[in-house]
């Protein structure tokens, strides 16, 4: 397929939300209080508990140095003595949950991110996840996955994790190219993430996954090949090649490269590369940004429409309850969502005090859940249906933006859907757009969101 062109891409590379949720947190309507919050998790564990399970999201926020880039809640630290009362804090909230539902819940998976997990000894590790193991009934297709730095994952921590249940983990490699490294001070040679990826594989996980980041400082599309170049030697499962997003106002440290940023014009050209040299190591694309090699369960759920989102990214586990344990979280329990406190200590105080820790949350209305469904379907599949009643829904200026798609050559669409066409899968987020019927009651405001190309 040819690279778009460069007036769609001028055009389109305007702030877009990347769809981990519908509405986006920045347009939650925050009328959620913790009672009604116990009844929605109540409500959805009635509905969907048996069938799916539960899936944890487990923020472990401390990183031992701070990576210029990063857009994630993180403490910067070198104190170690934080990860006792952290985890305690983590264990009371799940105690909390447990209490709540009043049984043990089937656990669907759990998911480690932060922040830096590999932070905490294995020790810690431990001791916080065999209480919430041993409080749940694991199911049989559960999947556990924790995001790993290469330069302080050590043996040890995939060992314990791995006897935990864990078969998944994503390095955080960004870049191989030296001078990429510097400048957003993540310094990891290649040798350090070859042997973090082969004792992974040699302990028995089946799935190694790599994160790499495109339009960073100093980043060419010979730096981009080279960097490929070395991802070749090791095959990762899957990877994840995501765009960066920069936004200075909100995280002060990007602006320490920023004359070193490729241009606009440059940028998806960057990503085009990278696309390229990945088809000829064998991957295949996976909606926005992610890559799996053909026998990967992720892409045989592609396959089989199958493709989950949540704030994790792609999944192939859709699973309808999502809870959030530590500071900065974010629950998503079908019919409502919630998001703890940011603040690490105002964290612990709460969840100390008996409460839920939770800073702002939305209730979902029957028509939040029927564009959510039409924007997961799109971001997974490339396509969605829809009845005639949805045409009122619309309105007629999103009616016209999507005939100017579809004369651009991007979607096809008609009374009983719409299908994404390969000239569209870069503007995804673009046509997600027409179907955020809450930005648009919003659009006198401005929001943080990164650029869709």
């Amino acid at each position: 397929m040819a690279s778009p062109s460069i007036d769609l891409i001028q055009k389109y590379n305007v702030p877009a939300p990347r769809y981990t949720s519908y509405p986006t947190v920045p347009l939650w309507s925050d009328d959620l209080n913790p009672k009604s919050w116990k009844g929605f998790v109540q409500k959805a564990y009635d509905s969907f508990g048996e069938e799916d399970g539960i899936t944890l999201y487990i923020h472990l926020p401390y990183c031992e140095s701070l990576c210029t880039y990063c857009g994630c809640n993180k403490r910067i630290t070198k104190n170690h003595a934080v990860e006792t009362p952290y985890i305690t804090s983590i264990m009371n909230e799940w105690d909390a949950y447990l209490h709540l539902l009043g049984e043990q819940p089937k656990l669907k998976g759990i998911h480690l991110g932060g922040g830096t997990p590999t932070f905490f000894s294995p020790e810690s590790l431990q001791e916080m996840l065999s209480f919430i193991i041993n409080s749940s009934i694991p199911m049989e297709d559960a999947e556990f996955s924790f995001e790993g730095h290469p330069n302080n994952t050590t043996r040890e921590h995939l060992q314990v994790l791995f006897d935990l249940g864990f078969r998944r983990v994503s390095y955080g490699i960004q870049d191989f190219n030296e001078e990429v490294q510097k400048a957003i001070h993540r310094i990891q040679p290649f040798e350090r993430v070859k042997e973090a990826t082969e004792v992974a594989r040699e302990i028995g996980y089946t799935s190694v996954n790599f994160d790499l980041i495109y339009g960073l400082p100093h980043q060419t599309a010979e730096t981009i090949a080279a960097t490929f170049e070395k991802v070749a030697e090791l095959m990762p499962d899957r990877i994840a090649f995501y765009s960066y997003a920069h936004l200075p106002n909100s995280f002060p440290a990007q602006k320490s490269f920023e004359q070193f940023l490729p241009k606009e014009s440059e940028k998806r050209s960057l990503y085009e590369k990278g696309k390229e040299i990945l088809a000829g190591m064998g991957y295949v694309e996976i909606g926005m940004d992610h890559f799996a090699l053909p026998q990967d369960p992720l892409y045989i759920a592609k396959l089989t429409k199958t493709l989950h989102r949540n704030f994790m990214g792609y999944t192939t586990s859709p699973s309808r309850i999502l809870i959030g344990l530590g500071n900065s979280s974010i629950s998503d329990v079908y019919y409502a969502y919630a998001q703890n406190v940011k603040e690490i200590d105002l964290y612990k105080e709460q969840i100390a005090s008996g409460h839920f820790a939770i800073s702002k949350g939305h209730c979902m209305s029957s028509e939040d859940i029927e564009n959510r469904n039409l924007i997961l379907q799109l971001i997974c599949n490339q396509q969605a249906t829809w009845n005639f009643c949805y045409y009122s829904l619309l309105g007629k200026r999103n009616w016209e933006k999507l005939k100017t798609f579809k004369e651009e050559g991007l979607i096809e669409f008609d009374a009983t859907g719409i299908e994404v066409l390969p000239a569209g899968l870069p503007f995804l987020r673009n046509i997600c757009m027409v179907f955020d019927l809450r930005m648009q009651a919003r659009n006198q405001e401005q929001f943080s969101f990164s650029r869709a190309i």
